[in-house]
């Protein structure tokens, strides 16, 4: 499990979670991306892509 940097809730990464997946906190709904580190997963802000209305 790792913390979510917005309201310090506990996110829960699966066994099977692989680097580069997107993840969300139950609680405030951040996304994250989970980044490899020496024990297990990190996690850093996912971009966000905003809607492209074709302009």
């Amino acid at each position: 499990m790792v913390k979510c940097k917005e309201c310090d809730a506990e996110i829960k990464i699966l066994d099977d979670s692989i680097e580069g997946e997107i993840v969300a906190c139950p609680d405030c709904g951040s996304s994250y991306e989970l980044i490899k580190s020496e024990n297990g997963f990190d996690i850093k802000p996912a971009q966000v892509v905003g809607e492209d209305w074709g302009q």
